[in-house]
């Protein structure tokens, strides 16, 4: 099965230098992500739209965020199949990536893909978001500057497995579907009860002819 996008320039035009090490990537989810659990069997043609250029629309965000931290630190809560941790260390190699997930059988997907794509500025841990918050709150680790998520949990949830993690003057930064608004709407009081201030929503471009995505943005007081 082909995907729709192969050989299209907008994947050169988006992902630049990175588009090499996403095509190892790719190839590896178009092979393997299926019967590994990792993306679904309607996902398989369209696999550069949905996943790699979806949590590419992030990047900017994510630059932003970091641009003249003294540290440019970087967690990505429920790393899953890699999205978006692994896309965004693609794209972003000046960043230092921490990728945390929980699942066994998943945090080795994603160390076989750190492997397979040459990634330098990755590390993995396998556990839940409290217990890494619990490490910061300690000072065993340290905060950091932004905070990633693809498709864990509604904002109610999110807000607490987040926001605990970032340094004052961090982001969250959330790939969200059509309902953010009303997502941050109900979750005012848990974001403001972690730290959260401006919540707001960004329509994010995914790529020229493409349908942009939705990017739930908070910073930390």
């Amino acid at each position: 099965m082909v995907d729709e996008l192969q050989e299209s320039p907008v994947l050169a035009r988006v992902l630049g230098d990175a588009l090499p090490r996403l095509e190892r990537f790719h190839d590896k989810l178009s092979q393997e992500g299926e019967p590994r659990g990792l993306i679904g069997p309607r996902d398989v043609d369209i696999i550069w739209e949905r996943h790699i250029l979806n949590s590419a629309a992030i990047v900017p965000y994510v630059r932003e965020a970091t641009d003249g931290a003294r540290f440019r630190t970087v967690a990505d809560v429920g790393s899953g199949g890699g999205f978006p941790g692994l896309v965004t260390a693609c794209c972003l190699p000046e960043c230092s990536f921490t990728l945390i997930e929980p699942m066994e059988r998943r945090v080795e997907w994603l160390a076989e893909c750190v492997d397979l794509m040459g990634l330098k500025n990755v590390s993995i841990i396998r556990s839940r978001s409290d217990a890494v918050i619990n490490r910061v709150r300690k000072r065993e680790m340290h905060p950091f500057a932004v905070v990633t998520c693809r498709a864990v949990a509604p904002m109610t949830k999110l807000s607490g497995w987040t926001l605990p993690l970032l340094k004052p003057t961090g982001r969250l930064i959330a790939l969200k579907g059509r309902s953010a608004q009303a997502e941050l709407d109900k979750a005012s009081g848990q974001i403001s009860r972690y730290g959260g201030r401006r919540p707001r929503v960004v329509e994010a471009e995914v790529g020229p002819g493409l349908e942009p995505t939705h990017v739930v943005i908070v910073d930390k007081r």
